[in-house]
């Protein structure tokens, strides 16, 4: 029997702004899967990054499972009733759709899975991002799967000697899932020249060469494709495999060192770096920084072990001044150049009315 990895996330309410939910909140969606979901999943776990609420399920059920789907939509709909009847900012921000279709994909929940034969001891790790998109992704896991600079597994260890596939979805594609398979290490600058590029191509999932297992599974939904218009960044999740023929667990973690500039930031519209903090941080620093946490765990016959705090210790307390400091250095910039996204990425909100106002006051001089 295969074991199914399921993380579903929504922003569905926040006291005081983009800061975190409430107690009760999440006490009522948690409450909520507990009552629904007997018979259906194997455990549960419930966490929230910033103001997003995540939902860890484990199960027999396999990947898009519409029952499962359901209970995570079903979960978050009674948590914004919760929500607003607390008057929480937001209250079902992520819930960008009427009704329940089947599947939460491109209703606005953030969502990865991973199906797999459990090994022995199967140890893997869940990390949730706020106030960024799933290309912030994108650095931290080439390193951890391309470069032996960052994985040294990549020549230390046999199991890993013919590298990983990537898959990348152009997400700039709203016509259906665009995908493009390429291998490391023989299409490496390939793979560098699409993930330059977070805000148009992204990793969806590698998987091992050697053994043809899934190693990782990245959301990649991007919500103003989904809206038609901004509705808040797109805060995704993603599952990593570790140890045996995937890179170890710090590997995965060393490149999360960098604090590299990703977008987000306040109103979705900036740069700034990502900062790997404790599990259940709020939002903070003009609605950021751009945070990622990581819960790091074993699962066994369906069972979750309790998490460990991939972040919570001293070497990650210097990340975290030092990227502290990138921050405010950039911010420093305001809106002028690369501090603020580019207009393709500010085009889903209000700058759009302005531009178009100023451009019948343009004049061509003769």
């Amino acid at each position: 029997m295969k074991t199914t990895l399921s993380i579903i996330k929504a922003d569905i309410g926040s006291i005081g702004g983009h800061i975190k939910p409430s107690r009760k909140l999440l006490e009522s969606v948690r409450e909520f899967v507990n009552n629904n979901g007997k018979g259906l999943i194997d455990d549960l776990y419930v966490s929230h990054t910033g103001d997003d609420i995540a939902l860890l399920f484990t199960h027999q059920k396999g990947t898009e499972n519409e029952d499962v789907h359901k209970l995570a939509w079903d979960a978050f709909v009674a948590g914004t009733e919760v929500a607003k009847e607390q008057g929480l900012y937001g209250a079902g921000q992520d819930l960008l759709k009427d009704a329940f279709s089947g599947n939460v994909k491109g209703m606005g929940p953030a969502v990865a899975e991973l199906e797999f034969e459990e090994r022995p001891n199967e140890p893997f790790l869940f990390f949730a991002a706020d106030k960024t998109d799933p290309g912030a992704y994108n650095l931290p896991v080439f390193l951890a799967f391309a470069d032996p600079m960052f994985c040294s597994g990549l020549m230390l260890s046999p199991s890993m000697a013919k590298g990983f596939k990537f898959t990348i979805m152009d997400v700039g594609y709203t016509e259906g899932d665009r995908i493009i398979e390429l291998n490391a290490p023989e299409d490496l600058y390939d793979i560098a020249a699409l993930l330059r590029d977070n805000e148009r191509f992204v990793i969806e999932s590698i998987h091992s060469r050697n053994t043809g297992e899934i190693a990782a599974s990245v959301s990649t939904t991007r919500l103003h494709n989904i809206a038609g218009k901004y509705t808040g960044k797109d805060d995704p999740v993603m599952l990593v495999r570790v140890q045996g023929s995937f890179p170890a667990t710090g590997e995965v973690l060393a490149p999360y060192s960098i604090g590299h500039y990703v977008a987000g930031f306040m109103r979705g519209s900036h740069t700034g770096p990502l900062m790997p903090l404790r599990i259940n941080s709020p939002v903070s620093y003009f609605d950021g920084p751009p945070m990622v946490s990581c819960h790091a765990f074993c699962v066994h016959n369906g069972n979750l072990t309790e998490p460990a705090d991939a972040f919570d210790h001293p070497f990650w307390d210097y990340v975290r001044e030092k990227v502290s400091r990138k921050a405010i250095e950039l911010r420093e910039q305001g809106f002028s150049g690369v501090a603020m996204l580019p207009y393709s990425e500010l085009e889903y909100g209000g700058i759009v009315e302005k531009m178009k106002r100023l451009d019948k006051l343009f004049k061509v001089r003769g």
